[in-house]
Protein backbone atom coordinates (compact mmCIF):
# COMPACT_ATOMS: atom_id res chain seq x y z
CA UNK A 1 0.00 0.00 0.00
CA UNK A 2 2.91 2.05 0.88
CA UNK A 3 4.44 1.55 -2.22
CA UNK A 4 1.83 2.31 -4.25
CA UNK A 5 1.35 5.56 -2.23
CA UNK A 6 4.84 6.37 -3.15
CA UNK A 7 4.32 5.35 -6.87
CA UNK A 8 1.73 7.25 -7.70
CA UNK A 9 3.30 10.77 -5.59
CA UNK A 10 6.95 9.90 -8.26
CA UNK A 11 4.33 10.16 -11.03
CA UNK A 12 2.54 13.23 -10.06
CA UNK A 13 5.97 14.70 -9.09
CA UNK A 14 6.95 14.02 -12.89
CA UNK A 15 4.18 14.94 -14.51
CA UNK A 16 4.40 18.02 -12.56
CA UNK A 17 7.70 18.61 -13.52
CA UNK A 18 7.54 17.70 -17.04
CA UNK A 19 4.64 20.41 -17.48
CA UNK A 20 6.69 23.06 -15.51
CA UNK A 21 9.83 22.23 -18.08
CA UNK A 22 7.14 22.52 -20.91
CA UNK A 23 5.59 25.50 -20.10
CA UNK A 24 8.99 27.46 -18.99
CA UNK A 25 10.50 25.77 -22.67
CA UNK A 26 7.40 27.40 -24.81
CA UNK A 27 7.56 30.55 -22.41
CA UNK A 28 11.18 30.94 -23.49
CA UNK A 29 10.55 30.04 -27.07
CA UNK A 30 7.87 32.87 -27.00
CA UNK A 31 10.06 35.78 -25.28
CA UNK A 32 13.26 34.36 -27.93
CA UNK A 33 10.77 34.43 -31.34
CA UNK A 34 9.30 37.70 -29.55
CA UNK A 35 12.70 39.22 -30.14
CA UNK A 36 14.05 37.44 -33.04
CA UNK A 37 10.35 38.96 -34.94
CA UNK A 38 11.45 42.77 -33.11
CA UNK A 39 14.80 42.50 -34.56
CA UNK A 40 13.53 41.17 -38.30
CA UNK A 41 10.98 44.36 -38.21
CA UNK A 42 13.20 46.39 -37.05
CA UNK A 43 16.05 45.45 -39.44
CA UNK A 44 13.31 46.18 -41.96
CA UNK A 45 12.21 49.22 -41.47
CA UNK A 46 15.76 50.62 -40.63
CA UNK A 47 17.18 49.53 -43.45
CA UNK A 48 14.70 48.60 -46.58
CA UNK A 49 12.13 51.68 -45.50
CA UNK A 50 14.76 54.06 -45.61
CA UNK A 51 15.89 53.21 -48.98
CA UNK A 52 12.37 52.19 -49.97
CA UNK A 53 12.65 55.60 -52.07
CA UNK A 54 14.93 54.38 -54.28
CA UNK A 55 12.53 51.77 -55.38
CA UNK A 56 9.95 54.30 -56.05
CA UNK A 57 8.63 55.24 -53.22
CA UNK A 58 8.01 58.88 -52.88
CA UNK A 59 8.72 60.80 -49.55
CA UNK A 60 6.35 63.70 -48.96
CA UNK A 61 7.55 66.76 -48.69
CA UNK A 62 6.15 67.81 -45.27
CA UNK A 63 8.88 64.46 -43.69
CA UNK A 64 11.47 65.71 -46.33
CA UNK A 65 13.44 67.29 -43.66
CA UNK A 66 13.02 64.92 -41.09
CA UNK A 67 14.04 62.36 -43.72
CA UNK A 68 17.40 64.71 -44.44
CA UNK A 69 18.25 65.02 -40.99
CA UNK A 70 18.05 60.67 -40.61
CA UNK A 71 19.47 60.16 -44.05
CA UNK A 72 22.05 62.53 -45.02
CA UNK A 73 22.84 63.77 -48.43
CA UNK A 74 21.30 61.67 -51.49
CA UNK A 75 23.24 61.40 -54.95
CA UNK A 76 20.36 62.53 -57.03
CA UNK A 77 16.58 63.76 -56.22
CA UNK A 78 13.69 63.93 -57.81
CA UNK A 79 11.15 67.01 -56.92
CA UNK A 80 7.85 66.30 -58.88
CA UNK A 81 4.90 67.40 -58.62
CA UNK A 82 2.71 71.10 -59.30
CA UNK A 83 3.56 72.48 -55.96
CA UNK A 84 6.10 75.41 -56.31
CA UNK A 85 6.60 76.47 -53.13
CA UNK A 86 7.55 72.52 -51.99
CA UNK A 87 9.85 72.22 -55.13
CA UNK A 88 11.40 75.93 -54.00
CA UNK A 89 11.66 74.69 -50.43
CA UNK A 90 13.69 71.44 -51.21
CA UNK A 91 16.09 73.30 -52.72
CA UNK A 92 16.62 75.90 -50.20
CA UNK A 93 16.98 73.29 -47.76
CA UNK A 94 19.51 71.18 -49.36
CA UNK A 95 21.93 74.48 -50.04
CA UNK A 96 20.99 75.67 -46.95
CA UNK A 97 22.15 72.30 -45.43
CA UNK A 98 25.46 71.26 -47.69
CA UNK A 99 26.61 74.54 -49.45
CA UNK A 100 28.16 77.13 -47.83
CA UNK A 101 28.99 79.08 -50.83
CA UNK A 102 26.71 79.14 -53.90
CA UNK A 103 29.03 81.14 -56.27
CA UNK A 104 31.55 78.50 -56.31
CA UNK A 105 29.85 75.40 -55.83
CA UNK A 106 26.03 75.71 -56.94
CA UNK A 107 25.08 75.15 -60.86
CA UNK A 108 21.89 75.35 -62.45
CA UNK A 109 20.37 73.95 -65.53
CA UNK A 110 17.28 74.54 -67.69
CA UNK A 111 16.44 71.34 -68.67
CA UNK A 112 15.23 71.83 -72.67
CA UNK A 113 18.96 73.49 -72.48
CA UNK A 114 20.25 70.22 -71.93
CA UNK A 115 18.67 68.60 -75.30
CA UNK A 116 21.40 70.17 -77.29
CA UNK A 117 24.36 70.65 -75.44
CA UNK A 118 24.94 68.25 -72.33
CA UNK A 119 28.46 68.79 -71.70
CA UNK A 120 27.76 71.36 -69.13
CA UNK A 121 25.97 69.43 -66.99
CA UNK A 122 28.24 66.11 -66.75
CA UNK A 123 31.44 69.09 -66.33
CA UNK A 124 29.34 70.07 -63.27
CA UNK A 125 28.72 66.93 -62.03
CA UNK A 126 32.25 65.88 -62.19
CA UNK A 127 33.56 68.49 -60.43
CA UNK A 128 34.68 68.74 -56.81
CA UNK A 129 33.23 71.28 -53.99
CA UNK A 130 35.52 74.12 -53.60
CA UNK A 131 34.31 75.46 -49.78
CA UNK A 132 31.19 73.46 -49.24
CA UNK A 133 30.27 69.81 -48.41
CA UNK A 134 28.58 69.21 -51.29
CA UNK A 135 28.66 70.49 -54.79
CA UNK A 136 24.80 71.23 -55.99
CA UNK A 137 23.58 70.61 -59.17
CA UNK A 138 19.82 71.59 -60.08
CA UNK A 139 17.82 71.10 -63.44
CA UNK A 140 14.84 72.43 -63.75
CA UNK A 141 12.01 70.87 -65.95
CA UNK A 142 14.58 67.66 -67.22
CA UNK A 143 12.28 65.24 -69.05
CA UNK A 144 15.59 63.04 -70.31
CA UNK A 145 14.57 60.21 -72.90
CA UNK A 146 15.54 56.44 -72.08
CA UNK A 147 18.49 57.05 -74.46
CA UNK A 148 19.87 60.31 -72.71
CA UNK A 149 18.53 58.48 -69.27
CA UNK A 150 21.14 55.99 -70.11
CA UNK A 151 24.22 58.62 -71.14
CA UNK A 152 23.89 61.20 -68.56
CA UNK A 153 21.80 59.99 -65.69
CA UNK A 154 21.99 56.39 -64.89
CA UNK A 155 26.07 56.51 -64.39
CA UNK A 156 25.67 59.41 -61.27
CA UNK A 157 22.64 57.56 -60.15
CA UNK A 158 24.11 54.13 -60.02
CA UNK A 159 27.74 54.88 -59.14
CA UNK A 160 27.13 58.23 -57.75
CA UNK A 161 30.21 60.70 -56.46
CA UNK A 162 30.08 61.39 -52.74
CA UNK A 163 30.70 65.34 -53.42
CA UNK A 164 27.87 65.61 -55.63
CA UNK A 165 23.76 66.31 -55.09
CA UNK A 166 22.13 66.22 -58.62
CA UNK A 167 18.51 67.84 -58.01
CA UNK A 168 15.86 67.74 -60.67
CA UNK A 169 13.06 69.66 -60.53
CA UNK A 170 9.88 68.35 -62.74
CA UNK A 171 6.18 70.15 -62.45
CA UNK A 172 4.85 67.09 -64.23
CA UNK A 173 5.16 63.24 -63.54
CA UNK A 174 6.49 62.81 -66.51
CA UNK A 175 6.41 63.36 -70.62
CA UNK A 176 5.60 61.62 -73.62
CA UNK A 177 8.53 59.96 -74.88
CA UNK A 178 10.35 60.51 -71.32
CA UNK A 179 12.02 58.03 -68.97
CA UNK A 180 9.76 57.29 -65.72
CA UNK A 181 12.80 58.92 -63.45
CA UNK A 182 10.67 58.40 -60.30
CA UNK A 183 11.29 54.12 -61.05
CA UNK A 184 14.70 54.36 -61.65
CA UNK A 185 17.60 53.12 -58.94
CA UNK A 186 19.36 55.98 -57.23
CA UNK A 187 17.20 58.72 -57.02
CA UNK A 188 15.58 59.51 -53.98
CA UNK A 189 11.55 61.09 -55.25
CA UNK A 190 10.28 63.65 -53.57
CA UNK A 191 6.57 64.46 -53.83
CA UNK A 192 5.51 67.92 -54.40
CA UNK A 193 2.38 67.36 -55.46
CA UNK A 194 -0.92 69.32 -54.08
CA UNK A 195 -1.12 68.37 -51.42
CA UNK A 196 -4.54 67.14 -49.25
CA UNK A 197 -6.11 68.98 -46.27
CA UNK A 198 -4.50 66.61 -43.41
CA UNK A 199 -0.86 66.99 -44.82
CA UNK A 200 -1.40 70.75 -45.16
CA UNK A 201 -2.56 70.87 -41.72
CA UNK A 202 0.39 68.51 -40.50
CA UNK A 203 2.84 71.12 -42.22
CA UNK A 204 1.47 74.13 -40.45
CA UNK A 205 1.50 72.25 -37.12
CA UNK A 206 4.73 70.74 -37.79
CA UNK A 207 6.13 74.41 -38.45
CA UNK A 208 4.43 76.01 -35.93
CA UNK A 209 5.72 73.36 -33.31
CA UNK A 210 9.42 73.63 -34.38
CA UNK A 211 9.32 77.33 -33.72
CA UNK A 212 8.05 77.00 -30.58
CA UNK A 213 4.54 77.94 -30.78
CA UNK A 214 1.98 75.15 -29.83
CA UNK A 215 -1.46 74.95 -31.59
CA UNK A 216 -4.11 72.38 -32.24
CA UNK A 217 -5.53 70.68 -36.04
CA UNK A 218 -8.77 73.10 -35.80
CA UNK A 219 -6.50 76.04 -35.41
CA UNK A 220 -4.00 74.65 -38.35
CA UNK A 221 -7.00 73.92 -40.20
CA UNK A 222 -8.82 77.39 -40.26
CA UNK A 223 -5.41 78.79 -41.15
CA UNK A 224 -5.24 76.45 -44.34
CA UNK A 225 -9.01 77.66 -45.40
CA UNK A 226 -8.59 81.67 -45.18
CA UNK A 227 -6.16 80.52 -47.25
CA UNK A 228 -7.89 78.27 -50.04
CA UNK A 229 -5.00 75.47 -48.97
CA UNK A 230 -2.41 77.53 -51.19
CA UNK A 231 0.72 76.65 -49.91
CA UNK A 232 2.98 79.86 -50.66
CA UNK A 233 0.00 81.73 -49.19
CA UNK A 234 0.22 79.72 -45.97
CA UNK A 235 3.71 79.74 -45.62
CA UNK A 236 4.06 83.26 -45.96
CA UNK A 237 0.77 83.68 -43.15
CA UNK A 238 2.31 81.12 -41.43
CA UNK A 239 5.74 82.88 -40.68
CA UNK A 240 3.40 86.07 -40.04
CA UNK A 241 1.98 84.10 -37.17
CA UNK A 242 5.16 82.96 -35.43
CA UNK A 243 6.32 86.21 -35.82
CA UNK A 244 3.14 88.03 -33.93
CA UNK A 245 3.57 85.02 -31.61
CA UNK A 246 6.77 85.73 -30.51
CA UNK A 247 6.22 89.39 -30.67
CA UNK A 248 3.30 89.23 -28.65
CA UNK A 249 4.95 86.56 -25.84
CA UNK A 250 1.23 84.09 -26.63
CA UNK A 251 2.67 80.47 -26.46
CA UNK A 252 0.18 79.55 -28.23
CA UNK A 253 -1.85 80.02 -31.54
CA UNK A 254 -5.34 80.53 -31.18
CA UNK A 255 -8.57 80.89 -33.62
CA UNK A 256 -8.59 84.37 -32.43
CA UNK A 257 -5.05 85.54 -33.55
CA UNK A 258 -5.47 83.75 -36.92
CA UNK A 259 -8.95 85.91 -37.42
CA UNK A 260 -6.98 88.89 -36.55
CA UNK A 261 -3.77 88.05 -38.63
CA UNK A 262 -5.14 86.58 -41.54
CA UNK A 263 -7.39 88.23 -44.18
CA UNK A 264 -9.59 85.23 -45.72
CA UNK A 265 -8.48 84.76 -49.32
CA UNK A 266 -11.29 86.29 -51.83
CA UNK A 267 -12.50 82.82 -53.28
CA UNK A 268 -13.14 82.00 -49.29
CA UNK A 269 -14.98 84.84 -49.12
CA UNK A 270 -17.36 84.31 -52.20
CA UNK A 271 -18.24 80.68 -50.51
CA UNK A 272 -19.11 82.47 -47.30
CA UNK A 273 -21.30 85.05 -49.34
CA UNK A 274 -23.06 81.87 -51.03
CA UNK A 275 -23.82 80.21 -48.09
CA UNK A 276 -25.17 83.49 -46.87
CA UNK A 277 -27.53 83.73 -49.56
CA UNK A 278 -28.69 80.25 -49.61
CA UNK A 279 -29.11 80.31 -45.78
CA UNK A 280 -30.68 83.59 -46.22
CA UNK A 281 -28.79 85.20 -43.96
CA UNK A 282 -28.96 89.12 -45.21
CA UNK A 283 -27.02 90.20 -41.98
CA UNK A 284 -23.58 88.30 -43.02
CA UNK A 285 -24.32 88.94 -46.58
CA UNK A 286 -24.17 92.74 -46.18
CA UNK A 287 -21.26 92.91 -43.74
CA UNK A 288 -19.22 90.00 -46.12
CA UNK A 289 -19.83 92.25 -49.22
CA UNK A 290 -18.74 95.56 -47.32
CA UNK A 291 -15.62 93.65 -46.94
CA UNK A 292 -15.06 92.75 -50.36
CA UNK A 293 -16.49 96.42 -51.53
CA UNK A 294 -12.84 97.56 -49.55
CA UNK A 295 -11.07 95.07 -51.10
CA UNK A 296 -11.39 96.06 -54.43
CA UNK A 297 -14.74 94.53 -55.68
CA UNK A 298 -17.33 96.45 -57.02
CA UNK A 299 -21.17 95.58 -57.60
CA UNK A 300 -20.45 94.12 -60.97
CA UNK A 301 -17.55 92.19 -60.17
CA UNK A 302 -19.02 90.83 -57.54
CA UNK A 303 -22.20 89.89 -59.52
CA UNK A 304 -19.97 88.21 -61.88
CA UNK A 305 -17.94 86.08 -59.26
CA UNK A 306 -20.52 85.03 -57.81
CA UNK A 307 -22.46 83.76 -61.04
CA UNK A 308 -18.97 82.09 -61.50
CA UNK A 309 -19.08 80.77 -58.39
CA UNK A 310 -22.42 78.98 -58.47
CA UNK A 311 -21.43 78.14 -62.36
CA UNK A 312 -18.93 75.73 -60.20
CA UNK A 313 -20.97 74.42 -58.11
CA UNK A 314 -23.66 73.84 -60.81
CA UNK A 315 -20.78 71.60 -62.58
CA UNK A 316 -19.18 70.39 -60.40
CA UNK A 317 -22.11 68.81 -59.04
CA UNK A 318 -23.51 67.19 -61.78
CA UNK A 319 -19.98 65.93 -62.46
CA UNK A 320 -18.81 62.24 -62.41
CA UNK A 321 -15.65 60.76 -61.52
CA UNK A 322 -13.01 61.29 -58.35
CA UNK A 323 -12.23 64.43 -57.02
CA UNK A 324 -8.91 64.55 -58.46
CA UNK A 325 -10.11 64.15 -61.82
CA UNK A 326 -13.23 66.69 -61.54
CA UNK A 327 -10.49 68.93 -60.34
CA UNK A 328 -7.91 68.79 -63.54
CA UNK A 329 -11.30 68.45 -65.89
CA UNK A 330 -12.68 71.73 -64.12
CA UNK A 331 -9.21 73.66 -63.47
CA UNK A 332 -9.75 73.35 -59.89
CA UNK A 333 -8.12 72.33 -57.34
CA UNK A 334 -8.90 69.24 -54.92
CA UNK A 335 -9.85 70.79 -51.75
CA UNK A 336 -12.29 73.31 -53.75
CA UNK A 337 -13.96 70.22 -55.32
CA UNK A 338 -14.45 68.62 -52.23
CA UNK A 339 -16.01 71.88 -50.78
CA UNK A 340 -18.44 72.46 -53.81
CA UNK A 341 -19.88 69.07 -53.97
CA UNK A 342 -20.25 69.35 -50.25
CA UNK A 343 -21.84 72.65 -50.62
CA UNK A 344 -23.76 71.65 -54.01
CA UNK A 345 -25.46 68.80 -52.06
CA UNK A 346 -26.37 70.98 -48.58
CA UNK A 347 -27.98 73.41 -50.93
CA UNK A 348 -29.61 70.95 -53.49
CA UNK A 349 -28.89 70.97 -57.41
CA UNK A 350 -32.55 73.16 -58.60
CA UNK A 351 -31.57 76.33 -56.16
CA UNK A 352 -27.93 76.11 -57.09
CA UNK A 353 -28.93 75.93 -60.81
CA UNK A 354 -31.59 78.85 -60.53
CA UNK A 355 -29.00 81.20 -58.63
CA UNK A 356 -26.75 80.79 -61.08
CA UNK A 357 -29.41 81.56 -64.14
CA UNK A 358 -30.79 84.91 -62.05
CA UNK A 359 -27.23 86.00 -61.58
CA UNK A 360 -26.13 85.19 -65.52
CA UNK A 361 -29.55 87.67 -66.12
CA UNK A 362 -28.54 90.43 -64.24
CA UNK A 363 -25.02 90.49 -65.47
CA UNK A 364 -26.55 90.28 -69.03
CA UNK A 365 -29.06 93.57 -67.81
CA UNK A 366 -25.93 95.23 -66.54
CA UNK A 367 -24.11 95.02 -70.14
CA UNK A 368 -27.51 95.88 -71.93
CA UNK A 369 -27.93 99.15 -70.02
CA UNK A 370 -31.29 97.83 -68.54
CA UNK A 371 -30.06 98.48 -64.93
CA UNK A 372 -27.46 100.12 -63.28
CA UNK A 373 -24.89 97.69 -61.54
CA UNK A 374 -25.89 99.34 -58.31
CA UNK A 375 -29.48 98.52 -59.29
CA UNK A 376 -28.52 95.02 -60.43
CA UNK A 377 -26.75 94.51 -57.15
CA UNK A 378 -29.61 95.46 -54.94
CA UNK A 379 -32.58 93.13 -57.06
CA UNK A 380 -30.13 90.71 -57.20
CA UNK A 381 -29.58 90.45 -53.68
CA UNK A 382 -32.99 91.16 -52.39
CA UNK A 383 -34.53 88.02 -55.17
CA UNK A 384 -31.55 85.55 -53.64
CA UNK A 385 -32.24 86.36 -50.16
CA UNK A 386 -35.85 86.47 -50.01
CA UNK A 387 -35.88 82.89 -51.94
CA UNK A 388 -33.04 81.51 -50.60
CA UNK A 389 -32.38 80.48 -54.63
CA UNK A 390 -35.24 78.28 -54.65
CA UNK A 391 -37.68 79.36 -57.77
CA UNK A 392 -35.74 82.75 -58.56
Amino acid sequence: MLYKRRKTAARTYCRRTQKSVIKRKRKNFSVFTRRFLRGILAFFKKVCYNVSHRRGRAVKYVDFKKFTDENGAQPVYLFEGEETYFRDGGAALLLKRFVSDKSLDYSAFDGAALKNDNSAFTAACASYPFLSEKRFVKISEWYPSEKDYEAYLKPIAENPSPAVIVAIFNSAKTKAGAARLSSKKGITVVDCAKSDEQTIVKWIYITLKRAGVASDGATCGRLAEYCIYDMSRIAKETEKLIAYCEATGNAALSDAIVDEIVYPDSQYKIYELSNALAARNAEKFERIAAELFTKGFDETSLLSSLNSYFRNLYETSRATGSEKEIAAALGMNEYAVKKTRRQASEMGREKVFSSYEYLYSALGKIKCGMLTPQAAFKEAKAKLLLSGGENV
